[in-house]
């Protein structure tokens, strides 16, 4: 964490995250760091399946829980990500691979590319990978459970 957190806001994220860990009954250990203006707990744990959940679906609600969890606390939001056995590390290499080749294609056919079911943070890797590219943009459409992201050449 860097120097905008006070130490008691510190202090207090890492009580939560520890108690939080403990109530739900999760053996291990965990650090905090500072990434892009949020927090990303580190934690190590034997109980990574179960932590992560299908598709990642326990360890988003997690995040959500943990950030509502010190926001009541700190009077503030902070976004909290939680990496276990280095999940979001993986799928933001894959969502990567998976952008390239979309890309290719799009270029290739001259039209533009749809990728569907994806979540949030999936499209944001995406959208970020896509920031600076000379030859495509990407752009979410739709609502909800709907949204999608679309791959379209300059």
């Amino acid at each position: 964490m860097n120097e905008a957190h006070t130490a008691d806001e510190k202090k207090t994220v890492e009580a939560v995250v520890a108690e939080f860990i403990a109530k739900l009954g999760i053996e291990g250990d965990f650090t905090i760091e500072e990434t892009d203006g949020s927090l990303l707990v580190l934690l190590n744990t034997n109980d990574s399946g179960i932590v992560i959940g299908y598709h990642g679906e326990i360890l988003e609600a997690m995040q959500l829980i943990l950030s509502l969890m010190v926001a009541r606390k700190i009077d503030r939001f902070l976004r909290i990500t939680v990496e276990v056995g280095d999940y979001r590390k993986n799928r933001e290499e894959y969502l990567k691979q998976l952008a390239e080749k979309m890309k290719d294609r799009a270029l290739t056919e001259h039209r533009e590319q749809v990728i569907s079911q994806l979540k949030p943070w999936e499209r944001r890797v995406i959208h970020l990978f896509f920031q600076d590219d000379p030859d495509v943009v990407s752009e979410s459409e739709g609502e909800g459970r709907d949204r999608i992201l679309v791959i379209k050449p300059r």
